[in-house]
This record gives C-alpha cells, sequence and structure tokens, in this order.
C-alpha cells in the first residue's frame, strides 16, 4: 500500500483510515472520486474493502494478478479483492480458523461479480491440483450460472440483479484445496414472478427457457417463443437488449451439466418453468358474482399436460377452496379477484420451491465425500444491502432488518479484532464510542412486542385483521419507542411527511418508510389447499417433492415469512460470529449503468446507507496505521543512517531508532509487540515523503557508481575486443580477395560457355543468353507479324523460342481472325453467319455444297421477269400468315403421281413453308408450318428437296411428300434452318434411292443416278422418278 502514498493528491489514498478530515462524508466521496477516475475501483478502510462498479472490463483480474496477490500480505499490494481473498485463505491454512467474507451493497453495485471473483481465485488458485479437486472447483464456479439463472433478474438499476441474500460455505482440507461445499438462501423476491415495475424483467430462466431451447422442446412445452405470448413476461416489457439470452441458455444447462443434474431433472425444472408461464395465462370469468370459472380452458390443459396433472384437478383448484373445519370440511367457490390470488400464490409457491429444490440438489452435489479429515470453512455471504426507495414495503423491511443484524455484527466484530489487536501488542485500549443498534434489532425482533411478533399476531388473530389493524397495533405497543414514529404517534411537522398507511423506522443508516399494505399477505404467504392437493398428484417426480402428499396430512399452521426469516437470520448470525470476517462493501457509482461516471449524490446515499462512515469513526478511533515490524523497517531504513543500508539488531529496536531520528515523540507512535503504531495520517505521510525524496538521493548515488564501475569494464572488454577484431580482419580481407578472384574466374568461364551453347536447351550457365535470344527474336517478331487474315508470312524462330512461336501462332491468328469480324458490317456479319450454319449443316455430307461457298446466299431468287408477279404472291401468304417473308425462290414440282414437272415459287416466312403457282394467278398449292415439316435431301450434288409433315393434318387431307428440284436447295435448307433456330429435322440421305409417301398412303421411289447429261425424267419400265446428277 506504501507504494502508492506519494501520488494520494493526484489518485487519493488507498486507506480511509489515512485520510487527514476522516469524519467528512465530503473528503470520503472526493477519495472514491479521484480513485474511480483513474481506475482504481478499490480502497480500503483498514480491513474493509469498499468496490467501486467500473461498469467496464478493466483487465486486472488475470492469472498473472492471481499470481501477483498469491501469498502476500494484503498492505504490501493496492486494493483488490484478491487479497482479501488471498488473506482469509492464508488464515484458513496456515491458524485453522474458518473465515468468512461479507458482501453487501444495493442492486448494480457488484455483489453477484465480487462473488465469482472470490470463486475465481480459488478456481486458479487450485487450477494445478488433482482431478478430484479441479472437479470440485468446477462444480463450485458452475453453480453460479444456474442460481443466476433462477435468482436473478433484469432491473432498473442492473441487468443482473440478484433477487435473493445467498451464503455459501467452502469447504477446505488442511492443504487448502477445496473438498466441497454448502449454499443457503434467503428471502427470494417471489412476488417478480407475478409482476414486475416498470422496466424490469422476470427472472432471467423464463426469457432464456424462451429464447435458447430448441424448437421441439418448445412444442413439447406447449410453450411459444415469443415472451409476449405470456402475461408473466409482458407485463412492463420484454426488451433484453445486450443479454444474449440464446447462448446463456445453452451456458446454464452446460452449467447444470457440470454440476451433476440429470437429463430427466433437467427436463422436469423446464416443465415446472413452463408450467408458471402457462399459469400466468389462465384468466377467469364471473359467474354469478360469487363463483367464477376458467376462461381458457385450453391453457390449463396444457398446464396439466406440461405437469402431469388432471386438467379436471387443476382448474378445481383454482376455482375452489376446501376449508377443514375440525371434523366438518367445507368447500367453497372462489370470484375472481380470489381466483387470481390463488393463481398468482401458486405460481410464487411453485417458484420458491422449486428455487429451494435447486440449491438442495447444488448442495447434494457439492457435498464432501471426505468426511473422515478436518475441515475449514470459508463463508461467502452475497446479500441485499440497505434499501430505501420512494415505496417501501415487505421486502424492504425484511431487508433493513437483516442490514440491521450484520451491521450489529459488523461493529461487534470489528470492536472485537480491534481491541484483541490491541491487547495482543500491549497497546492502552481506548474505549469507543459508537451507535449501538441492539436497540432497533430488539423493538423488530422482540418476543410479543417486537414488530415480527405483533405481525404474526396479528396474522393468527381470528376476526377482522388487516394491514390497518396491525399498523395501530404497532403503534400502540411501541409509541413511545424513539425509533418508531406512525402518523398517529407523530408530531404536527413529523405528520405531515407520513401517510395513515405508513410508518417510519430509524436505522442506523437513516430514517425508512413504509407503507403497510400487503404486509400481512406477504407475511402469511398463504396456499389454500386444493392446490397444494392438485400439485401433489402430478407425475413431475420434482412436484412430487417439493409438494409432497404428506404436507396435507398435516394440521400444524404453517410458520410465516418473517419468522422463517427472523430464524434463518439467527442461524446465519451464529455462524458468522463463529468465523473470522472480512468486508467487501460494494458502491454503485451511477443510476444509469455507466462507465466513468460517479454521481455524487448516488455514492453518498450509499455511503449513509453502507454505515461506512461509521466503520471508518471505529477504525479511527485509535491508531491510524499499523504495520509489522520487519516491512515497515525494510521500507523505511534508508531515511536513518544508523539503520541504513543494514541493521543487526532486532527490527524492534531499528524501528524505534528510526522514529526518534526522525524526530518524532511518543505521542505520534506506539511501539507494540510486533507492529509500529502511528496515531495520525500527517505522520505516515510525512515518513512516506521522506522516502520519496530519499530515494531521489539514492538513485543518484547509486547512478554514479554503477557508470564509473560500466565504463571501466567496458573499456577493459572494448581494447581486447580490438585486438581480437584486428586479427580477424584481416584474415577475413586476404580470404575476401581470394574468393573474389575465384569468382571472377567463374563468371568469364560462364559467359564463354553460355554464349556458345545459347541455342542449346536453357540451363543455369546459358540462361542469360536464352533469354537475350528471345527476346531479339521477339523484337523481330514484333515488327514482321501478319496484318491481315489472309497473309500467311512468319519470322523463323530460333530453337530456344520454338515453343513459344507454336503458341504464338495460332494465338495472333486468332486475334486477327477477332479484329476482322468486329469490324464486319451487320449485313456482311448476317451473310457469313448463314455461311456459317450451312457449313455446320453440310460440309462433308453433300458434295454440292463446296460450290456454293463462294456465292452469297440472298433472301430472293426471283428473276427480273419474276418482280411485278412478287406483291401479288405474297398478298396471298399473307392472307394465311401475316409474320414476315425471310425468303422468296422459283422451284420445280413434280407430280406425286405421273412426276409431272411444275413451275412454282416457294416462300418461307418466321412461321411456315408456302407453295404457290403463279402461272395465271397467285394460288396456294400447299403450306408446311415450320414446327410440323421435315425436310429431306441427298448427300450428291443434285438439286431434289423433300418435303415431309412429321404430323397429318387435322382435316385428314392427305396429298404426301412434296417432290421439288430447287437450283439452290442448300440455300433454302439453311434460310429454313435459321428461321426456325435449327428446330426443322433435316435429312441427308445417301443411298442410291429414297422412297416418299403418295396420297392414300401409297408410297413412291426416287431413283438417284449419276448422269450429267441425262435431265431429270420418269422411268417407264419401273414408274420411279429418276434424278441425275454429276
Amino acid at each position: 500500500m506504501e507504494r502508492a502514498l506519494h501520488a494520494r493528491d493526484q489518485i487519493g489514498v488507498e486507506d480511509f483510515v489515512l485520510l487527514e478530515d476522516y469524519r467528512s462524508q465530503e473528503a470520503f466521496v472526493d477519495n472514491l472520486r479521484k480513485r474511480f477516475n483513474a481506475d482504481l475501483i478499490y480502497t480500503y478502510i483498514g480491513p474493509v474493502l469498499v468496490s467501486v462498479n467500473p461498469y467496464k472490463e478493466l483487465g486486472i483480474y488475470g492469472e498473472n494478478h492471481v499470481k501477483e496477490y498469491k501469498g502476500e500480505a494484503y498492505y504490501e499490494l493496492p486494493p483488490h479483492i484478491y487479497a482479501v481473498i488471498n488473506g482469509a485463505l492464508t488464515s484458513l491454512v496456515e491458524e485453522t480458523r474458518d473465515q468468512c467474507i461479507l458482501i453487501s451493497g444495493e442492486s448494480g453495485s457488484g455483489k453477484t461479480e465480487a462473488s465469482k471473483k472470490i470463486l475465481q481465485y480459488i478456481g486458479e488458485v487450485c487450477s494445478r491440483t488433482g482431478a478430484e479437486v479441479r472437479s470440485v472447483r468446477d462444480r463450485l464456479i458452475q453453480s453460479n450460472p444456474v442460481l443466476e439463472a433462477f435468482g436473478n433478474a433484469r432491473t432498473v438499476r442492473n441487468d443482473n440483479s440478484s433477487r435473493f441474500g445467498k451464503y455459501m460455505d467452502v469447504e477446505f482440507n488442511f492443504m487448502g484445496e477445496p473438498t466441497g461445499g454448502h449454499i443457503r438462501n434467503y428471502l427470494l423476491e417471489k412476488s417478480r414472478v407475478v409482476s414486475q415495475a416498470p422496466g424490469e424483467c422476470n427472472f432471467h430462466v423464463f426469457h432464456l427457457l424462451l429464447a435458447g431451447a430448441s424448437d421441439e422442446l418448445l412444442k413439447e412445452l406447449c410453450l411459444e417463443r415469443d415472451p409476449k405470448a405470456f402475461n408473466y413476461t409482458k407485463q412492463s416489457g420484454h426488451e433484453r437488449d445486450g443479454m444474449n439470452d440464446a447462448d446463456q441458455y445453452h451456458t446454464v444447462v452446460n452449467s447444470m451439466d457440470i454440476v451433476g443434474f440429470g437429463s430427466g431433472e433437467q427436463r422436469d425444472v423446464q416443465a415446472i418453468v413452463a408450467a408458471i408461464l402457462h399459469l400466468g395465462n389462465v384468466h377467469f370469468q364471473d359467474v354469478d358474482g360469487v363463483s367464477c370459472s376458467v376462461d381458457n380452458a385450453e391453457t390449463t390443459q396444457r398446464l396439466a399436460k406440461v405437469l402431469g396433472i388432471p386438467a379436471d384437478s387443476m382448474q378445481r383448484a383454482l376455482t375452489h377452496r376446501t376449508i377443514e373445519a375440525q371434523a366438518d370440511v367445507v368447500t367453497t367457490t372462489l370470484g375472481v379477484e380470489q381466483s387470481v390470488y390463488a393463481r398468482d400464490a401458486l405460481s410464487k409457491a411453485v417458484y420458491d420451491r422449486l428455487f429451494t429444490w435447486l440449491v438442495r440438489r447444488l448442495n447434494m452435489s457439492l457435498a464432501s465425500h471426505d468426511q473422515g479429515t478436518r475441515h475449514s470453512l470459508l463463508g461467502i455471504l452475497d446479500i441485499y444491502g440497505f434499501e430505501v426507495f420512494k415505496s417501501n414495503s415487505f421486502e424492504q423491511f425484511c431487508i433493513n432488518y437483516c442490514n440491521e443484524k450484520l451491521q450489529q455484527v459488523f461493529i461487534e466484530l470489528t470492536l472485537k479484532s480491534e481491541q484483541e489487536e490491541y491487547l495482543a501488542e500491549g497497546i492502552a485500549w481506548v474505549p469507543v464510542e459508537y451507535f449501538n443498534n441492539k436497540i432497533i434489532c430488539d423493538m423488530i425482533e422482540m418476543k410479543h412486542t417486537g414488530i415480527v411478533s405483533l405481525l404474526d399476531e396479528e396474522c393468527l388473530r381470528p376476526g377482522e385483521a388487516n394491514d390497518m389493524t396491525f399498523l395501530n397495533k404497532m403503534t400502540q405497543a411501541l409509541r413511545s419507542h424513539a425509533h418508531f414514529v406512525s402518523h398517529e404517534s407523530a408530531d404536527n411537522k413529523a405528520r405531515k411527511t407520513i401517510r395513515r398507511d405508513e410508518f417510519r423506522l430509524k436505522h442506523y443508516a437513516g430514517d425508512v418508510t413504509y407503507n403497510v399494505k400487503t404486509f400481512m399477505d406477504k407475511n402469511n404467504d398463504l396456499l389454500y389447499r386444493d392446490l397444494k392437493d392438485a400439485m401433489a398428484k402430478s407425475s413431475n417426480k420434482i412436484v412430487q417433492d417439493i409438494f409432497p402428499a404428506s404436507e396435507l396430512q398435516g394440521k400444524k399452521m404453517p410458520e410465516t415469512v418473517s419468522t422463517q426469516f427472523k430464524k434463518s437470520l439467527d442461524q446465519l448470525m451464529t455462524i458468522l460470529m463463529s468465523k473470522e470476517p472480512s468486508y467487501v462493501r460494494c458502491i454503485k457509482p451511477n443510476d444509469v449503468k455507466q462507465s466513468h461516471k460517479l454521481d455524487t449524490e448516488v455514492v453518498s446515499h450509499q455511503v449513509k446507507y453502507l454505515g461506512l462512515m461509521e466503520n471508518l469513526r471505529v477504525r479511527r478511533a485509535g491508531f491510524a496505521f499499523r504495520r509489522p515490524f520487519e516491512p515497515f523497517l525494510r521500507r523505511y531504513k534508508s531515511l536513518c543512517p544508523d539503520t541504513w543500508p543494514r541493521y543487526d539488531g532486532p527490527a524492534r529496536a531499528g524501528v524505534h531508532t528510526l522514529m526518534k531520528h526522525l524526530g518524532f515523540g511518543d505521542d505520534d507512535y506506539s511501539m507494540g509487540k510486533t507492529k509500529v503504531f502511528i496515531r495520525l495520517p500527517k505522520t505516515i505521510f510525512e515518513v512516506e515523503d521522506r522516502f520519496q525524496a530519499r530515494k531521489h538521493e539514492l538513485v543518484t548515488l547509486i547512478t554514479k557508481i554503477w557508470r564509473g564501475r560500466r565504463q571501466r569494464l567496458q573499456y577493459q572488454k572494448q581494447r581486447e575486443c580490438a585486438i581480437v577484431v584486428q586479427k580477424y580482419i584481416r584474415r577475413h580481407l586476404a580470404m575476401k580477395d581470394a574468393e573474389k578472384r575465384r569468382w571472377a574466374v567463374s563468371v568469364v568461364r560462364r559467359f564463354v560457355t553460355g554464349f556458345i551453347t545459347r541455342n542449346g536447351p536453357e540451363n543455369d550457365v546459358n540462361r542469360r543468353f536464352v533469354r537475350v535470344v528471345r527476346r531479339e527474336w521477339l523484337k523481330r517478331l514484333a515488327g514482321a507479324l501478319p496484318r491481315s487474315v489472309l497473309e500467311r508470312t512468319w519470322p523463323p524462330a530460333p530453337p530456344p523460342c520454338r515453343e513459344a512461336d507454336r503458341l504464338l501462332r495460332p494465338l495472333h491468328l486468332r486475334w486477327l481472325t477477332r479484329r476482322y469480324v468486329r469490324h464486319l458490317p451487320p449485313d456482311r456479319k448476317y451473310a457469313l453467319e448463314q455461311k456459317v450454319l450451312a457449313e455446320k449443316l453440310f460440309k462433308g455430307r453433300k458434295a454440292g455444297y463446296p460450290k456454293t461457298v463462294a456465292e452469297p446466299f440472298r433472301t430472293s431468287r426471283l428473276s427480273a421477269e419474276h418482280e411485278p408477279l412478287r406483291p401479288a404472291v405474297l398478298a396471298a401468304v399473307t392472307k394465311v400468315d401475316s409474320s414476315e417473308v425471310k425468303y422468296v425462290a422459283p422451284v420445280t414440282k413434280y407430280d406425286r403421281h405421273g412426276y409431272k414437272p411444275r413451275a412454282r415459287w416457294i416462300v418461307a416466312t418466321k412461321r411456315g413453308v408456302y407453295v404457290l403457282d403463279v402461272h395465271d394467278k397467285p394460288k396456294l398449292k400447299d403450306r408446311f408450318a415450320l414446327e410440323n415439316v421435315q425436310l429431306t435431301v441427298t448427300a450428291e450434288s443434285d438439286q431434289l428437296l423433300l418435303l415431309k409433315k412429321v404430323a397429318p393434318d387435322q382435316n385428314g387431307k392427305e396429298k404426301g411428300d412434296l417432290i421439288l428440284i430447287c437450283p439452290h436447295v442448300i440455300e433454302l435448307v439453311t434460310k429454313l434452318a435459321e428461321i426456325s433456330a435449327e428446330k426443322v429435322p433435316i435429312e441427308i440421305v445417301s443411298e442410291s434411292s429414297l422412297t416418299h409417301s403418295m396420297k392414300g398412303g401409297k408410297a413412291g421411289t426416287i431413283d438417284l443416278v449419276r448422269n450429267p447429261a441425262a435431265a431429270i425424267h420418269k422411268d417407264k419400265t419401273a414408274g420411279h422418278l429418276v434424278v441425275t446428277h454429276g
């Protein structure tokens, strides 16, 4: 701690005991602010650690920090929660004294995180031990996510607020290794299950289940993923930005696996959570003003299905109440308001008992199996701090009662430890004046006249008992008590600030006004017998455990909530009094959960209600600073010539000599048996300031001596090195000259060899020359490249360039071709595309194709004498086909029977092929749809074209195949293929004869004869059509 004393003006003091104005709350808060602004969130009040929530990651909890604090005294290092737990573990192992760490503070101050850091430190310290110890460590750490899921909720002050008190005992063996643990829970805020304040959420587990469970599990539990579908999760909005519920759900499931929950147990827990959601959706409708019925029976059926309860039993239990009066059993109906109360009471009871079962189940998993060895206990108490809201109810009363008891224990143990230390050190003890809050604790818990007793008495009293009768009774009993005020007992000034249904208690930390509304209901916490009976019928094993059938047989009135809480507090106080305590007081810097912001009003409020100023005043009642002689002398011995640089006598005598040399009198300090006690902070500040000044003098002296010695050693070493370097540099230079000559010879040899072999295969020797040959050939080639597609000149290539020549020649030709094609006019390009299609269809398949290559295709083959008839022909075609005409040409048609030749025109459009007689007046003779025509030509050089219909006409009039002699048959077929996008089937026949169909289904034959001189004619003998070719 002394390391930072010189920086106290900038970052404050590390121990509030060292504050000059220790009675000023403003100075206290200002010191907190200085340290908070410097990201120093921990400060001591003697052995008490004050922690301010930074609302950000500081990077001060890693493995290196654990190693730094392990085994060190807390005053040797800056304040840290690791120092607290390290000191507790050290005392536990070395002195075998049970320890406890009390963590308190209001919601959002970081209590839960502080308890996590303590378990994290224990886990890191035990990480290198055996597998069994690691298993215990893992179960201890993984119990936290389970408890947080079921016991924490998002509030306006805190995204992960603990809504219950927790005390965990960690068992250690004699080696300081954790062997087990045990958890106690206090006052779960079960009312949150059925109602939440604006801007707050229900317990995490409801949202985690809806967000993270699989679709199959949600279907099995009859749930929807949207939280707005359930009354218990939609009341104050369901926005949970940054909560990442789906991932957290899987974290909780994994933690339950590690802790030892079986799959069946996890399924039963999920079913109970789902059942509570369904229970919140049950609605009631009035029947006759006295009774009611379930308005949505399907919801009750889903609830009964999930829990394995008969649906009719569940509905009856929610709308009826059975009362046993001696030997009589009376069943009455419930109104809507009473049924809603019963429904919510059941929801709270189920969740409360489930949480208690979870704690019990965790304790089974954490139980130590090594019962034969002695164990020491380290208790961790994470409990709510003093609470003061605008409206304070039964929960705040219980919480503040708990804090009164803790304050009583704290003051008692603090004074006791101080007195024991003074006695052990032989220092005279001066009695300390302090406020003893036993009077307040007695007012609350005294038998017969205490507030708890009065509340229980009013709850059990027959007749019309309510919250106001309880307030009246309390006023009568405590009217004269100095720490109790009600509207009736207050003076005129105080009466203006207290309503008729309120009372005020003057706690040690300040006045708190409570509203008595719901005090009796919350204290009774009644659950109707019918509901217990229905739950006992469940097939869910956990429900059977938390609602045992034996409970229905008992006639004894259950204890009230306040009595149960009082007993659990008494047990807790007994536990704490049996252990050596350490304290962590957590403070929330602001109400907006923002880092780097410390609100003075918010912090001052917490300082007051945590009783920190009272703690400081008790600690400062005697001496402000105390340290063992050895570390004190070790740090400050340089300030006295008699103790510097080494003191051979006892440390106590050395400290006494040192303090006398510094000019301090007996009023400034006292010498104990093992420690020096310094009365005022200014004394230790003066010692520290002298030490800081002395450090500069010592540094200058040490620097001067060290530099002189270093320079002498450096000169001697440099002289020796220079001699060695000179020897080796000469040898090195001679070797470099020889190496350079060898290199020159090899360069000349490689040059000559490379030049000789420059036209051979490339290798390491001739690579440079080969590259030169390639470069020069590429230059020559660049100037002699062909300029057009038809130019075939190409410069010869030397041997090293032949592979490149083989690749570049076709590449250049493709480039010339591409350039030529890109510059073609559209009509020329279209003509070439037709030639390409003709090549695809006929090249190598028809003998007459080569003669057609040079002649461009045309869209019309009409002569000048035919042109006058063109409009009339096209008009005749347009009557049956309005599509664009693509080709016109004269052809010769041969009749199907006598093969008599007749002059015809053939017209091709986008839709079909038409044959017309133009002898007198254009007359349509034949037509073929493009999708229903097949073209047949021969492989010879003749001009024969056979048109066949793929499918017969619907009118049934079949004329047979059309035989045409077309002077430009390749041009015509190519046109038809282009028009139909090559969908028209084209058959090229290579036989010497072919068959065609005739009218009536008969077949005719066409013979192909090689005789260029003969004309096409009919064979008189066979009756075949003879087509000649060259």
